[in-house]
């Protein structure tokens, strides 16, 4: 790159914390505020290293299985959701339990129980061992088979091609999830659609505005988690839509100096489960190394936002005294 180069970042907006993220959060914060530490989390409270480790060292302790609550505490259950069979370990346990689960992600679980109830085989199209798929196949164990992309429909079984329903993880690309859903269609014509569009609208909004400054970026760094599902889709559209580079850090600290080889256009954007501060933190290195004109780019408003859960309302370290 040459000194006269010219060179800019591109700022997707919307960006970072959705309505979901923001809620359970805040319900680990108000928890520690209202009971106390310690306060326990069933897995992180949402997929992103910062974030976890700033709540533990306000007294959250982060398990991965409801046996290691102690009994009769406090548990947290993680904006992906839980099975129906976690619920009752916790009750066997005496945990009181708060369920920051996005209310998005509520809403699958409830399409699951209702077409189940119908007798509906579901079609679940998700990624095998994610948090989220787990607790939405808990609902109806016998009634739902997983889908992890296109290369999966043609070894479905199901009781009966004409009363099939799909539904999805909300964290998907949209794009690959419509491409499976085409591939379903064709090979169950009858298959029916879930009321609405089980993908977030925070992650849909990402993927565009990611579509946006990808299609003019040389190089497109997303802030977010390895283990985010929403994060990672993130880098694959940017490259997708035209990126010639893109990459997944958690850290400004991350990046190789040498990703910036000949790259004019810096495309920035961050997944749903990412602080502003870390953008900050990118952008802050970025102006360090010539780019410091920063233009937003943005492509939706949002103004959604959630209740918190309705267990921070009451005393759940002596309920008899509530």
């Amino acid at each position: 790159m040459t000194a006269t180069t010219s060179r800019r970042v591109l700022l997707a907006a919307p960006r970072g914390y959705c309505a979901g993220v923001d809620r359970a959060v805040i319900t680990v914060e108000k928890a520690l505020e209202q009971y106390g530490a310690p306060i326990y989390v069933r897995k992180q409270i949402v997929h992103n290293k910062y974030v976890v480790q700033t709540l533990e060292k306000k007294g959250a302790i982060f398990v991965d299985e409801t046996e290691e609550v102690p009994e009769g505490a406090i548990v947290i259950f993680s904006a992906h959701g839980v099975a129906p069979v976690v619920h009752e370990e916790a009750a066997e346990r005496r945990l009181a339990s708060i369920d920051a689960t996005c209310p998005l992600v509520t809403k699958v679980h409830k399409e699951a129980q209702r077409f189940a109830g119908e007798d509906y085989d579901i079609l679940l199209i998700g990624h095998e061992g994610h948090e989220e798929v787990i607790g939405t196949m808990g609902e109806a164990p016998e009634r739902i088979h997983l889908v992890d992309g296109p290369q999966d429909v043609d070894r479905l079984e199901v009781r009966d091609e004409n009363k099939l329903v799909w539904l999805s993880q909300t964290t998907l690309s949209v794009d690959e999830t419509m491409e499976t859903v085409d591939r379903l269609k064709e090979r169950f014509p009858a298959l029916v659609s879930p009321p609405s569009d089980d993908i977030c609208y925070a992650t849909q909004n990402r993927q565009v505005a990611v579509k946006q400054i990808g299609a003019d970026a040389d190089l497109v760094i997303v802030v977010g988690s390895r283990n985010s599902s929403n994060s990672k889709r993130l880098v694959e559209v940017a490259l997708q839509a035209g990126a010639k580079d893109a990459y997944l850090v958690d850290f400004a600290d991350e990046i190789d100096e040498a990703w910036l080889d000949g790259v004019s256009t810096v495309g920035v954007t961050s997944g749903a489960s990412v602080p502003e501060i870390l953008v900050e933190g990118v952008l802050d290195w970025l102006a360090e190394r010539g780019y410091a004109d920063v233009e937003v780019v943005t492509s939706a408003e949002e103004h959604i936002q959630f209740s918190l859960p309705k267990e921070l309302r009451r005393n759940l370290r002596n309920p008899e005294g509530a």
